[in-house]
C-alpha cells in the first residue's frame, strides 16, 4: 500500500482531521503526517513520546485479541482533538487526531472504506 497516498486521501477527506500517519510496528513512521497549514499542538518529543505509547497499547492489545477478538480502532477523546488509532493488520499503525467535533462515526467509517480501496 502506497501509505502517503493513503493519509493524503484520509486528510482530503474532511477538513476537520488534523493529522494522519502510518507507523511500523517499530513506531517508524512510514506515511502522512499533519495537515499543511497547521501548526502541531504537542512538541515534537511529545509527539513521540504518543506515538510510542500508541505502540505499546497496539502491542497488548494483540494479547488480548487471543480472547475478544482483533482491535479494529481505539478512540480517545480529549479537550482540545480527538485521536484515533486504527490498526492496519499486524505490521502498521494508523493514528489519526480531528477536531473534537468530528463525527466519530463518519471519520472511521471513511477510513476503513479509504484502506479497503488502498489494498488493492
Amino acid at each position: 500500500m502506497n501509505y502517503e497516498n493513503f493519509c493524503s486521501e484520509i486528510l482530503d477527506s474532511n477538513p476537520k482531521i488534523r493529522f494522519a500517519t502510518v507507523y511500523d510496528q517499530w513506531a517508524v513512521r512510514v506515511g502522512g503526517g499533519l495537515r499543511k497549514g497547521l501548526t502541531s499542538i504537542l512538541s515534537e518529543h511529545k509527539e513521540n513520546e504518543l506515538v510510542t505509547l500508541a505502540i505499546l497499547d497496539w502491542q497488548s492489545r494483540k494479547e488480548v485479541s487471543k480472547w475478544l477478538g482483533k482491535t479494529k480502532y481505539t478512540l480517545a477523546e480529549y479537550d482540545e482533538v480527538k485521536r484515533f488509532s486504527l490498526y492496519l493488520g499486524d505490521d502498521h499503525l494508523l493514528l489519526v487526531s480531528a477536531e473534537k467535533e468530528v463525527d466519530t462515526d463518519k471519520v472511521v467509517d471513511t477510513i476503513i472504506k479509504l484502506y479497503y480501496k488502498n489494498l488493492n
